[in-house]
């Protein structure tokens, strides 16, 4: 990690020390002596410094172990400039933290990242504050050595400050910024495309897509999918609602679309949660139940709706580890164009998507 990366100047480093550990400080201080190095040098080589001597380093700790010495945590991280966390902000509700699918992912970049010393926190945002202001916070504060992003916007201002700040991260998404950055994204603009092709194939004519905010990258690409299918198909793209990412903007999109004069016979939905609040409302039409309907993300409980849904997902085993893979590497200096992972889409064929034929 860059040496300047929280403005700490490195000259300052051990007095900062002895204000928050003097004990062990001093012990430093003493095998410092009984070695006839300074106190800078033994710091770096117990905490592994390559512009320390591979001989020095050995030798130092040789030394450290004989005399018992165990520097103190908080003093360590200081000197290292690591604060060994990795924060992720989620946008959360009262008893809800979201969006769902991301925490199965979560949960397996923690458990790699552990493995290198480093700490994931899931920071919920809360309510009437920004993703920006945590970010801001976090780096602010000097309390994370990085930090991962979920469900990134076209233009995301988390991205452009902390490229500006020099804080290594890496998004779940792409964004539409000029200076490159690292990140993992599904390729939402060709499984979109195909879905669409498909329900065309199934003999559909009037496919209706329920859609996510247009601000976020992942809601943009999977609109420009379906759009490119249906032109391709010489059909309108008028069957259209944009709704919150949640499954009571599934629901109100889902009636939008259904209170038009012509009725679409098949919706392709941005995400589960809205495909599930969809589901809901073809409950409450008149024939409803011949509608077909795909989502995204294959949420658990998508198997269990009624029809099961049927869904799409992003392809590759152990995202989770994929993430905390970037996340090192982008910590370890690496460039960010070495750092991009565009998935395939592969569908999960359940229900939903083979109701009755349409009626063409």
């Amino acid at each position: 990690m860059h040496p300047k990366r929280f403005g700490i100047d490195s000259q300052n480093v051990l007095g900062d020390l002895c204000d928050i550990s003097g004990g062990d400080m001093t012990n430093l201080k003493q095998l410092a002596q009984s070695l006839g190095l300074s106190i800078t040098t033994v710091s770096r080589a117990l905490d592994g410094y390559a512009d320390v001597s591979a001989a020095t380093r050995e030798r130092v700790r040789q030394a450290a172990e004989s005399a018992g010495y165990r520097p103190n945590a908080s003093a360590r991280r200081l000197r290292k400039q690591r604060a060994e966390l990795v924060a992720v902000t989620l946008p959360s509700e009262p008893g809800h933290i979201g969006p769902a699918h991301f925490l199965e992912m979560l949960s397996g970049c923690a458990e790699h990242l552990a493995t290198a010393g480093l700490n994931l926190v899931i920071a919920p945002v809360p309510r009437g504050e920004s993703e920006l202001d945590m970010c801001r916070r976090f780096v602010d504060g000097q309390r994370v050595d990085a930090m991962l992003l979920v469900r990134t916007k076209r233009r995301d201002e988390r991205v452009e400050f902390l490229q500006s700040r020099g804080i290594p991260f890496v998004t779940n998404g792409r964004t539409e910024a000029a200076t490159q950055h690292p990140f993992i994204d599904g390729d939402g603009f060709s499984g979109f495309r195909q879905a669409t092709l498909r329900f065309h194939e199934a003999g559909h004519r009037r496919i209706g897509h329920i859609a996510g905010p247009q601000d976020y990258f992942f809601a943009h690409e999977r609109k420009k999918g379906w759009e490119a299918a249906m032109r391709e198909c010489g059909l309108p793209v008028d069957l259209c609602v944009e709704q919150a990412p949640t499954e009571h903007g599934g629901y109100m999109a889902a009636l939008a679309l259904l209170n038009q004069n012509d009725t679409p016979t098949a919706l392709v939905c941005a995400t589960d949660e809205m495909a599930i609040g969809a589901l809901r409302a073809l409950r409450e039409v008149d024939g409803g139940d011949t509608i077909s309907l795909v989502g995204h993300d294959d949420l658990p409980i998508g198997a269990f709706t009624s029809p099961a849904l049927s869904t799409m997902r992003m392809t590759g085993e152990n995202l989770g580890r994929n993430f905390a893979s970037l996340l090192l590497r982008t910590i370890a200096g690496e460039p960010a164009e070495s750092l991009q992972e565009l998935h395939a889409i592969e569908f999960i064929d359940r229900d939903s998507h083979l109701r009755s034929s349409p009626t063409t």
